[in-house]
This record gives C-alpha cells, structure tokens and sequence, in this order.
C-alpha cells in the first residue's frame, strides 16, 4: 500500500531533499503525498531540484514536471510556498527576495510555531564544511551516492514486484557507518548552535537526508528528510505539535525522540 487513503490538512509542511532532476528522486510516492496531504503553509526547505546532477546530464521526465505543477497548483489555492535553496539548487540563491508563481525565495527564515515557539528554517549545507570549503570532495562524494541511488532503484523495483514496500539501502548502511553517525550527531549540533545565536526556539532543516524530531540543549531539533532515501515531511498540526511522516511505507511517526536520542548515543 502506498501512503494514506484519507486526505489532511496541516497548517505547515516542510519538504527538503527532493532532487528532482536525478533518477534517485522518489517523484512518483512524493506526488502521491501531495495529493492527500495539504497546508496552509509549504516550506521548500533545499535541494528540491538537482542543478549539480542536470548540469552533468539531462533528466526531466514526466512525473518530476508533475510534482512542480502540484506544487505550484497548491499555491494558487491559497497556500503560502517559500523557497529555501540548499546546495544543489544553489542557482537560486541569486534570486532572493524575489517570487515565481507565487513561490517565495529567501535564503532562510522565522517560522512562528502555533505552540508559540519561532523555529529557523534553513537548509542547512551552510554548517557542512565538507560543502563550504572542499566543494571538489562534495562532487566526487555525490557521485559515490548516486551510484549507490542506482542500485537502490533497482533494488526496489525488484521489492515493488514482490509486493513490498520501499526500502533504502542506501539510508541504512549510512546508519551503519559510525563516521556518517558522528557526522549526524554534529551537524545536529552546529544547527542546534546556529538557533541559539539567532535566539529562536528551534531549528528545521535538511541536506543530511536524516530526519528528526527532538530536543538538543534546549533547542527543538528538526530535520525533515528527504524524498531519496527514506522519503519523509515534516507537518506541523493546528495544535502546535510537529509530526515525522514517513510515506514510503505509508506510516506516520508523530515522534522521534527514542530513536533519535539512541542514534546519538552511538555517535558519542
């Protein structure tokens, strides 16, 4: 079964890490989530579309055109879209400030939480320094990625034959790895220490593709995910409280906290 039958309503979503333009992007359990899940309000939290991967090599197929134009068709219904470009969409940095059918584009900003607290939203690469200063070692990390992305589409659409759901390998030998836990536990950090020098309450990003929902010295930590590996949005509901989804195996995880606090554990 992919997703959940029955339509709701958020009062704000947070997507990131969606690398439309890339054979790897999960286009097609994406658009079903955009189908039965609406806000008030949508954060486009980076990566969204993959300039580095369509820079290399064209791929634009039908159903990534398909999560634009729904995209775009929910904000001319009234919901409010910004845009925050991350790392791989960074040739939208050169247009902040500025709209495009009604998305905004602005390089981060202050989310007023209905339980009263004001969150950051951010991509987040500005705290990878791997990202900042050896942008050479990125590509070629990237490219290692996407060769692994590659068996994960074939894995999986052996899994799909089989009635099964998806799975990332990809996302679990990440998880395996202890040098990729330590690097979670302190790029959680450097955000974590980012919110506190802003004076906000919490902090929401992407572009480690390692969604969380949990509290770290204090500041609310969440990170949305991604729609490669593990296919996952961040809901805020009416009454303040944040969710976890999880859509490609149709579950909705309205905390993290456990998980999370363990998978620091081991990176400590």
């Amino acid at each position: 079964m992919t997703g959940i039958s029955i339509q709701k309503s958020y009062r704000s979503l947070f997507l990131s890490d969606v690398h439309l333009g890339t054979r790897g992007c999960q286009a097609e359990l994406l658009l079903d989530f955009l189908r039965q899940n609406d806000a008030d309000r949508i954060y486009l939290v980076g990566d969204i579309i993959d300039g580095w991967r369509l820079k290399r090599s064209w791929y634009w197929p039908q159903l990534h055109n398909d999560v634009v134009q729904k995209l775009l068709r929910k904000g001319r219904k009234g919901a409010r879209i910004i845009y925050i470009p991350g790392n791989h969409d960074e040739f939208l940095r050169d247009f902040f400030g500025m709209h495009f059918g009604g998305v905004e584009v602005v390089d981060q900003f202050t989310h007023d939480g209905a339980n009263g607290k004001s969150y950051l939203v951010i991509h987040g690469d500005q705290f990878d320094v791997v990202v900042r200063h050896t942008k050479w070692l990125a590509f070629l990390g990237d490219w290692a990625y996407v060769s692994a992305l590659n068996l994960n589409t074939v894995l999986n659409y052996c899994r799909r034959k089989m009635g099964l759901t998806y799975w990332s390998l990809s996302a679990w030998a990440k998880l395996k790895v202890k040098d990729a836990v330590n690097f979670i536990g302190k790029f959680e950090d450097a955000l974590v220490h980012e919110a506190q020098r802003q004076n906000v309450d919490g902090v929401i990003c992407g572009h480690i593709h390692h969604a969380a929902d949990h509290e770290v010295s204090g500041v609310h930590y969440i990170n949305t995910g991604d729609w490669v590996e593990s296919c996952t949005a961040v809901a805020e509901n009416f009454d303040g409280s944040f969710e976890v989804i999880r859509w490609g195996d149709g579950r909705r995880v309205a905390s993290e906290t456990e998980k999370d606090s363990s998978d620091r554990q081991v990176a400590a």
